[in-house]
């Protein structure tokens, strides 16, 4: 793991005892957030590892649903962020697991409201660094540092090029990219951090495309 500078080794601005297990699971919940578009109305979150064993001291649990709440990590509202949940009717539910991960700060959060569910899968990695390992079966690599793109699509040939030169046409730099699929030829995705935030006409030209889902972006 490389870091950019000496704050990413101190660690981040935060309230909570732990730049892993609080500060790290805060931008978890608020990546999460801003993945799903909305603040869910129920949230099951998935423990696992070390995080299943002490996710009560270190504020772990708070810091998930901060995060849920789209506070940062040195929100003054971080530590009454349950409470809060409760009086907004959000329904939080906490699942303490066995299974033996890859990385022992593991938690898994399934999000609904009303019909729209999505399935995250979040490391902690120390300092408050954070990757999303996985979004909805998808397998994907996203540390949420950067502006991002989302794209879902078919399977097909040419959709990664038309993509890549629709973004170079538009002055858009790729920092990052990868892609994952379940199936050949079924439904894929394209996770691609930029150097600057995509506007809203390259998002309408991406979605013009046939074999072209959906396009989400995210950025803080």
């Amino acid at each position: 793991m490389k870091y950019r500078s000496v704050f990413d080794i101190i660690g981040p601005v935060m309230i909570g005892p732990s730049s892993s297990h609080t500060a790290g699971a805060a931008r978890i919940g608020r990546l999460a957030r801003l993945l799903f578009g909305k603040e869910p109305k129920r949230a099951d979150v998935h423990f696992y590892g070390s995080f299943a064993q002490t996710y009560r001291g270190h504020g772990t649990d708070v810091a998930i649903v901060g995060g849920l709440l789209d506070y940062d990590t040195y929100d003054e509202r971080l530590p009454k962020s349950k409470e809060i949940a409760k009086e907004k009717g959000v329904r939080i539910y906490f699942h303490e697991e066995d299974l033996v991960t890859e990385h022992p700060n593991t938690v898994q959060l399934k999000l609904q409201e009303q019909e729209e569910t999505m399935e995250i899968t979040g490391v902690s990695i120390g300092g408050g660094k954070i990757e999303i390992t996985e979004l909805n079966g998808f397998q994907l690599k996203l540390s949420g540092h950067y502006p991002a793109l989302f794209v879902v699509h078919h399977d097909r040939q040419g959709t990664i090029a038309h993509v890549a030169n629709t973004l170079a046409a538009q002055g858009v730099n790729i920092g990052q990219m990868e892609m994952s699929r379940k199936e050949k030829g079924q439904e894929a995705l394209m996770v691609i951090e930029t150097d600057e935030v995509v506007e809203d006409e390259v998002l309408n030209e991406l979605e013009a495309f046939d074999h072209i889902l959906q396009v989400a972006r995210i950025y803080e």
